[in-house]
């Protein structure tokens, strides 16, 4: 986007390994499943532009249209999104529309989430094509606030979303996500091969250039999760042996203020715990650097250590 040759518009497509991608402004810890994802190996992301948090996996194609910036496209998604809805529409998913903002939809379900990013006069728009996505995995991953699901008048992220594959005309439904990807690439340029395209050819430069950018920013663990804005926590649970509240602000991926309220039984006040914590990176690793030694007996009772690390860090 910042340093390509534009003198023509460039269409890229890519296809993710399992990832969450969050949109820029949003708090990871309110949009995602942790313990779940961590679970699962499910790379966690964020990217420049905003919008909200995708799932991909190796049934998700998605597009991506890089242009210069002509004034007057900024949430334009239709002008983007045509193209690929004619593409669709000829591979057989004839029902398939822009709904809303930014969404592309079948029949209600959406399949296709959109953004985009203007720079010094250049415009990236880009968005998801859920082939054969696993639903099941986004369902868990996934933490859809209830008001945004039901809102839609529909009861879970499950019956929110498709697969475009089952709305395809018969010769199409058993493509690889690669052959998926390229008869769309063929019938958005309009040729029968695509050795007919034009291609930009990434130079060893180039390459290295995006290695130090993945390290730098979108493997960043500030720019991942640090980027999360204020939010206030609210962790509670009943042991057999009492009742343990955590009340916890975090803000731009570390603990800014801990209250803990409670029956438990230990002797000591929580105020040592809380000490420990704040200023810590709200992740299990540094949290759990920071109470090592500490004695949890002499705050919390007969509750295992590892019951209250895991409750302070239960997904919100």
């Amino acid at each position: 986007m910042k340093h390509a040759d534009l003198t023509e518009p460039i269409l890229y497509f890519y296809i993710n390994s399992p990832c969450i991608i969050l949109g820029r402004n949003q708090n990871a810890y309110d949009e995602i499943n942790l313990d779940y994802v961590k679970q699962h190996d499910i790379i966690v992301t964020r990217r420049t532009s905003g919008g909200g948090a995708v799932f991909d996996d190796l049934g998700n194609v998605s597009f991506s249209f890089i242009t210069t910036d002509d004034g007057h496209s900024n949430g334009n998604f239709a002008k983007f999104t045509t193209p690929v809805l004619k593409a669709l529409h000829q591979l057989g998913a004839t029902d398939a529309t822009l709904a809303g903002r930014n969404d592309l939809e079948i029949n209600g379900q959406k399949f296709s989430g959109n953004a985009m990013k203007i720079e010094r006069g250049r415009m990236f728009s880009h968005g998801t094509l859920m082939y054969d996505v696993d639903l099941d995995v986004i369902e868990h991953a996934l933490t859809v606030p209830d008001d945004k699901i039901a809102a839609k008048g529909i009861k879970s992220v499950h019956a929110r979303v498709t697969n475009l594959k089952p709305h395809f005309a018969p010769k199409y439904q058993h493509l690889t996500i690669e052959e998926f990807r390229d008869t769309l690439a063929k019938a958005i340029l309009h040729v029968d091969n695509l050795s007919q395209a034009k291609l930009y050819e990434l130079t060893p430069a180039d390459q290295a250039a995006v290695n130090e950018l993945t390290q730098r920013v979108y493997q960043n663990w500030d720019w991942v999760y640090g980027k999360s804005p204020s939010a206030t926590i609210q962790h509670r649970h009943h042991f057999p042996a009492g009742t343990v509240d955590f009340r916890l602000t975090v803000d731009h991926g570390h603990i800014t203020d801990l209250q803990v309220y409670g029956d438990f039984l230990g002797q000591q006040t929580p105020q040592a715990f809380i000490d420990r914590l704040v200023n810590v990176r709200y992740e299990a690793p540094a949290i759990k650097r920071a109470l090592q030694g500490f004695d949890f007996a002499g705050t919390f009772g007969q509750i295992p250590a590892a019951a209250i690390i895991d409750l302070l860090l239960k997904p919100a």
